[in-house]
């Protein structure tokens, strides 16, 4: 009877182990709804497409939108957000010291910022290769012709150890001009201060757009790197990665079924499938586990959108900057974006 006692206890203490640990929301997650607006990271508001700030100075931009997502998951508001403006090097001290909830900048997934700086990282919202542009003056043809010339790279980001390894292969020498703002990073080159400007493909070709100017430079061939952009949070608050990553396969997944801003009532009042339903709230268990409400993903999608929409306004069609959607797209429209299933 004591052996069959002892299984039993053994048991229930394994099935506790199995029972959500985060029903209730975890410390980030409390301290976001005790203090009612998420902290956010913003670039200097130069980052065009992805931060920046229009001549009202309202924010705008994919990175900022996200953040609004993320705001509108736990507060119900998207207004209910503040955005830091935090440099490249100053953004991992500010999440580590509590001075930032959360980093959406642009930010790739590096080993080191995992096992050194002790960073947590969602899944990948935006693929982007790091590329060179040049002056088309100088008429070259690939990153091999450049040996001796002058690149601006941007200080304090994993471009700086990209281009040393893409040089050293090519056997290469270039003299870097580090600056860390993007704004004047940008005035650099452009006034031809330097020779190439390194940096993420997007931004490149957003900044060639924006100059006006797009038939005076180059972007040459060369890739030097495949960058995955994530989410990025202080390790030990799981709780808060998975309402990360919920975020954003909300996003894909009312992408995917149709669902919009527009829409989503519709869609509310008649459920086309049990998955839809359980997505909108109209049957329980979306927040259970998450320590959200179970209408949070409703709520996300009636006020940013989903992820189509978001890019449209930001970076696509809807932008100045007429981008595509490339890798960046859905799995079902030739991208590598999927959602988590919904059961």
């Amino acid at each position: 009877m004591k052996i069959l006692k002892t299984g039993v206890a053994a048991l229930a203490l394994a099935m506790m182990q199995f029972v959500p640990a985060n029903a209730a929301g975890g410390p980030t997650l409390e301290a976001v709804k005790a203090r009612g607006s998420l902290l956010c990271t913003g670039h200097d508001g130069s980052y065009l497409g992805f931060a920046e700030v229009d001549d009202k100075g309202d924010w705008k931009g994919l990175d900022i939108d996200l953040c609004r997502a993320v705001a509108t998951a736990v507060l119900g508001d998207p207004e209910k957000l503040t955005i830091i403006p935090i440099s490249w090097a100053q953004r991992w001290p500010a999440l580590q010291s509590g001075e930032v909830d959360i980093v959406i900048k642009a930010s790739g997934a590096t080993l080191s910022r995992d096992t050194e700086l002790g960073l947590q990282f969602s899944l990948s919202y935006y693929l982007g290769t790091t590329k060179i542009m040049a002056h088309k003056e100088l008429n070259l043809t690939s990153l091999k012709d450049a040996d001796g010339g002058t690149i601006c790279i941007p200080a304090g980001t994993t471009q700086q150890q990209q281009i040393a390894s893409y040089t050293a292969k090519l056997g290469i020498t270039l003299e870097p001009v580090l600056i860390e703002k993007t704004e004047e990073l940008e005035q650099a080159y452009f006034s031809g201060r330097c020779d190439l400007y390194t940096q993420w493909g997007p931004v490149l070709a957003i900044a060639r757009v924006a100059k006006g100017n797009v038939d005076e430079h180059d972007i040459l061939p060369d890739v030097l790197a495949l960058e995955p952009e994530v989410i990025i949070m202080r390790q030990g608050d799981d709780n808060w990665v998975d309402i990360a990553n919920w975020t954003l396969s909300v996003l894909w997944f009312a992408e995917q079924e149709g669902i919009t801003s527009q829409n989503v009532d519709e869609f509310r009042a008649d459920p086309p499938s049990v998955e839809i339903g359980k997505l909108l709230g109209v049957t329980p268990g979306m927040g259970t586990g998450l320590g959200l409400p179970d209408d949070w993903a409703y709520n996300v999608i009636k006020k940013v959108g989903n992820y189509a929409e978001i890019f449209d306004r930001t970076l696509g069609d809807g932008s100045p900057y007429k981008m595509d959607r490339e890798m960046t797209a859905l799995w079902n429209a030739g991208g590598v974006l999927y959602p988590y299933l919904i059961d």
